[in-house]
């Protein structure tokens, strides 16, 4: 039997899905390559058992209804073809039906019920990711659907009715069977993950990070004192959160963002509102990345307004950098320069008070502050029609970026990304034998780490060299080589 497998698909439609045709022919995949990429993601996911080919797609694109996670993987594939959100209804299929607890964004916002959807969703992604299935399906929220939930962090619980009132976390007057050194050994494990992911990219620990989360949520189910409860729901957010940071960079986006917004949850009952605004701008990126910049600047102006009485200069510089970024990407140079400006001017503010800040925020280094608005003034150039003059502007700042972050082995991710960015500037220069070198860096790097976001990257800088400059040595040669050692076989772990 060919195709992915007896029961893969049902026969419910005749007549040929014309929103699905649509896509794939705009999409300018042979029925080949979408069966390729199909194959690709379903690895990455740990559903092994799927295995589509051209016969498959051709009974998709006349009518018949793939099941689950084929659905999903559609929408994601599109989504990123096309730099948008292409829902799964978008495509003329149907979306598993699901409760609104697993489906959606919009949240209970108290404490049980955090707790509650934590230990569901990370149970699920463990135990039937190894059964070969990541889960129930999920879509990913755009647009009001996940901004007016999200705004919702800023509403004080004292605020609801008496109705409306959430029940009280269980709470304890006992003192807990957490001493302060299981609690401490308990954060520092979280920052020694966030190393790991630095160093070696979200593939490498994924699963690890997840059942630390589930271990969290399963004392937080347990009645404990307040005080134990607030740390324990901080390291609850911080592991959500890069659960939610190690998805996205193995391209999960759905999983990424369900993540997000559990970690933005649960950073809420912790009361720790810089924390929150950090999950805001990790979930601004992610809407830059789906090609979605206004939903990043809303994401964005949530976590300034929510933090801005008690976030440090380092955070306040990294969301101006994300404002910025989001900014570009609307094609708004002015009010791109100016928060370039801001977060330029933040920073200089960083470490003056002396006070510690939490090891979430300690990645933002002059590297990154480099690096992110080089980036600005790169996607700037890109929106202005391959703008030389921004192009400029990016290049000094990438290439103290790339000069920063080669000095630091901990940090061989972003050391990857902004070769590439440098890369792409080249391009835009028309200075393709110096891009080449670049790109080459960046796939030695590429190849010691485990990121399909960083391998993405370079595979589109590299098809937009070819593309541009195929007739020059150098550009064959690297295109030659990046086939050969970096065949698109990664797998999410």
């Amino acid at each position: 039997m060919s195709g992915s497998g007896a029961g893969d698909s049902t026969n419910a439609g005749k007549r040929p899905n014309g929103q699905l045709n649509s896509w794939f022919v705009r999409s300018g995949w042979s029925k080949g390559e979408l069966a390729r990429q199909v194959n690709r993601r379903a690895r990455q996911m740990g559903a092994h058992h799927i295995s589509t080919d051209t016969s498959r797609v051709r009974r998709w694109l006349d009518g018949e209804q793939p099941r689950e996670p084929i659905p999903r993987i559609l929408s994601e594939l599109f989504s990123e073809r096309f730099g948008a959100v292409v829902a799964i209804e978008d495509l003329g299929l149907r979306a598993a039906h699901q409760s609104p607890s697993v489906a959606g964004v919009d949240l209970p916002w108290a404490g049980p019920q955090t707790v509650a959807l934590l230990s569901e969703f990370s149970r699920s992604d463990l135990m039937l990711a190894r059964r070969g299935f990541l889960g129930s399906s999920l879509a990913l929220a755009a647009g009001p659907a996940l901004i007016e939930p999200m705004q919702r962090w800023l509403v004080p619980v004292a605020a609801a009715g008496p109705a409306e009132q959430p029940e009280p976390a269980a709470v304890s007057h006992r003192p807990s069977r957490l001493s302060g050194p299981e609690l401490d050994l308990l954060e520092s494990t979280t920052a020694m993950f966030r190393q790991w992911d630095a160093q070696c990219g979200g593939g490498l620990r994924r699963k690890a990070v997840v059942g630390q989360l589930h271990e969290v949520t399963d004392l937080l189910q347990e009645p404990q004192p307040e005080a134990t409860a607030k740390r324990l729901f901080r390291c609850a957010a911080e592991l959500a959160e890069l659960a939610g940071w190690m998805s996205y960079d193995v391209g999960l986006q759905p999983t990424a963002q369900k993540y997000f917004v559990l970690a933005l949850h649960a950073a809420k009952e912790a009361g720790d509102k810089p924390l929150g605004s950090y999950v805001l701008s990790s979930m601004s990126r992610q809407m830059i990345h789906l090609g979605r910049p206004d939903d990043a600047l809303e994401l964005i102006h949530l976590a300034q307004y929510g933090s801005r009485d008690c976030a440090t200069p380092r955070t306040q510089a990294m969301l101006y950098a994300m404002e910025a970024r989001a900014y570009a990407n609307m094609g708004q140079p002015s009010k791109c320069k100016r928060a370039v400006r801001m977060a330029e001017d933040t920073f200089l503010d960083v470490g003056i008070d002396g006070e510690p800040e939490p090891d979430w925020i300690r990645f933002f280094t002059e590297a990154e502050l480099n690096g992110e608005n080089s980036h600005s003034y790169r996607d700037l150039a890109y929106v202005a029609g391959r703008s030389p003059t921004y192009a400029s502007l990016a290049e000094p700042l990438m290439e103290k970026a790339v000069q920063l972050f080669g000095e630091d082995d901990e940090h061989q991710r972003s050391y990857a990304l902004n070769l590439i960015g440098l890369a792409t500037v080249h391009l835009l220069k028309r200075e393709p034998e110096e891009s080449t070198v670049l790109a080459g860096q960046a796939l030695r790097v590429a190849k010691r780490i485990r990121s399909e976001r960083v391998n993405t990257r370079l595979r589109k800088t590299v098809d937009t060299a070819a593309r541009d400059f195929g007739d020059i040595p150098e550009v064959a040669r690297l295109t030659d080589l990046l086939t050969e050692q970096l065949p698109e076989t990664a797998e999410a772990v």
